[in-house]
Order: C-alpha cells, then structure tokens, then sequence
C-alpha cells in the first residue's frame, strides 16, 4: 500500500478527507514526527528512510530538493505536489485513487 508523509503546511481538511473515505491509509503527518520543523532536505531524507511519498503544497522549494536528491542518485520515493488552489473534493477524490490503485513499487 502507498504510504504518505504530508508536509508540515499539507491541507488538513484534504487529510481528513482521505482517512473518512479510506480510514487505512498510511498517512503520517511531519509535525507528529521529529522532522517538525526540520529543513526540507531532511524531510525528504526522512521520508526516503521510512519509503514516504511526500504530500505538499510547497511548489518553491521542495522540488528542487527532491530533484537534488533524485540527481545524487539518493533514494526518493516520490513528492506530490498539490496546488493549494485546486478544490479539496478533487484532491482527495485524485489521493484516494492513488491509494487505491497503486502500490510503492509502481
């Protein structure tokens, strides 16, 4: 099964939205580990070490750390990036079709 680590600033009613409709869901949020405030860098090392896809609205810099990491060749199991202007009935709706039909691997 996926396995997600949402951002410290991830949309929680977006969270909330997918446990209702699939309470399995392995979702982790940052602030209720010990990257709570850490730097992107080690959220996403974080992320990589527990095989995490990360759940962020951060278009300015997470990128660009995850795709440092997929440069140095580290392990990444994926970012996804959801603009925070796109309805949250959508969002969850496209999350829980991730869940659902996919697995790490794919």
């Amino acid at each position: 099964m996926i396995r997600f680590l949402a951002d410290e600033n991830f949309n929680g009613r977006i969270l909330r939205g997918i446990q209702r409709e699939n309470p399995d869901a392995h979702i982790v949020r940052v602030q209720d580990t010990a990257m709570y405030e850490a730097p992107d860098p080690q959220v996403l090392e974080w992320a990589a070490q527990e095989n995490r896809i990360v759940l962020t609205h951060d278009v300015e810099t997470m990128v660009g750390y995850a795709n440092d990491r997929l440069t140095n060749e580290l392990p990444m199991p994926g970012v996804i990036i959801v603009h925070d202007d796109l309805p949250i009935g959508q969002v969850v709706e496209d999350l829980l079709i991730v869940l659902n039909a996919s697995e790490m691997d794919d």
